[in-house]
Parts: C-alpha cells; sequence; structure tokens
C-alpha cells in the first residue's frame, strides 16, 4: 500500500506539471507522447482529464499522501478505529471507481493511453486490494457475520492476491486486445 500510493503519488506529481505546462502553452509537446495511442497530451486535452474543473491529477496530490500516512502509520504498529478504516475504504472505493472510469474513458472515448495514468489505475487496484485485504483480516467492514467468516477464510487461503492477479491480467489483455501493434509502432 506504501509503495502503491507513493508511485501514484509521483504520478499524480508528474501529470499536474504537464496540465500547468499544457495551460500556458496547448501545443507543449509532453515526453510520454508515444504514438497515436500512448499519448498523455490527447488524454489531457480530452474533457475527461478535468472533471470537476481542475486537472484530476491534482486528487491525486491530495488524495496520496493520506494514504501514505495511513501505510506508514499502520506499518509502524498503530491501529486506526474501526469507524476510520471503515470510511477510508468508503472514500478509497470512490477513488477506485473513479480510476477505472477513468481507465474506460480512455480506451474507449479518448482513444489514447497515458502511462502515468495507468500506473496510477494500477497503483489505486493494489491500495484498494490491501486496503480491502487489511479491512476484512480486521474485521473493519461491518459486514455480517457469515460473510465476515467466508471473506477472511478466503484471505488466509490467499483468493484475493489471485483476484488482484487475474484482475491486473485483464486490464493488460484489454489494453493489448483494444490497440495491439499500434502501442508499439
Amino acid at each position: 500500500m506504501l509503495v502503491s500510493s507513493v508511485l501514484s503519488l509521483i504520478a499524480s506529481f508528474v501529470l499536474s506539471v504537464d496540465a500547468v505546462k499544457l495551460a500556458a502553452d496547448p501545443t507543449a509537446e509532453l515526453s510520454c507522447n508515444i504514438n497515436q495511442v500512448i499519448s498523455c497530451g490527447t488524454v489531457a486535452a480530452a474533457w475527461q482529464s478535468q472533471l470537476l474543473g481542475f486537472p484530476n491529477a491534482f486528487l491525486g496530490l491530495i488524495a496520496e499522501p493520506v494514504v501514505i500516512t495511513i501505510a506508514a502509520a499502520c506499518l509502524g504498529g498503530v491501529r486506526f478505529p474501526r469507524w476510520f478504516m471503515f470510511a477510508a475504504q468508503v472514500v478509497y472505493a470512490i477513488g477506485f471507481g473513479f480510476a477505472y472510469w477513468l481507465f474506460y474513458q480512455s480506451m474507449f472515448h479518448i482513444g489514447a493511453l497515458c502511462p502515468w495514468c495507468l500506473l496510477v489505475t494500477i497503483s489505486t487496484t493494489l491500495v484498494f486490494a490491501t486496503l480491502t485485504h487489511v479491512n476484512i483480516r480486521d474485521n473493519n467492514l461491518f459486514l455480517p457475520a457469515r460473510l465476515q467468516t467466508a471473506l477472511a477464510s478466503g484471505l488466509r487461503a490467499n483468493l484475493d492476491l489471485v483476484i488482484v492477479v487475474i484482475w491486473l491480467l485483464i486490464v493488460v489483455l484489454a489494453v493489448v486486445v483494444k490497440y495491439g501493434d499500434l502501442l508499439f509502432g
């Protein structure tokens, strides 16, 4: 969770700098404009990149330090109250949904992919999975007893790891199937 959120923070910083560059000069050439498919500039020019009226990357600059703090505190032995971890799960679920909405928009509507955005999507997936793992393990999600027991059993069998690996492989496969040779051309 800590490593993934640090990577997302770095990506958010780069994307924020690029957003400022593009605001100053809409014709600026970004270093991650590699071809017609791998093109940060194309993604950044789309309305989806500023859904709330400012660059989405600014949200990462706000949210990721919070996640880093939670992860570092947990590594240091801090146990947050159940309500806090439940709230963190809910808020991060919204971020997870937003990341995949942006991924979908990029894949099927914008028609270009941003490597930094893809890093955020993957990192968000890993943070969400880790946070969910911790919250199920520590019984923070206010789930019915039978469901909590079943999910905790699945964690002990590492089913969450299997699900995350399959999920990320599906994401990669979707990109390759959709864009194939254009990715490297």
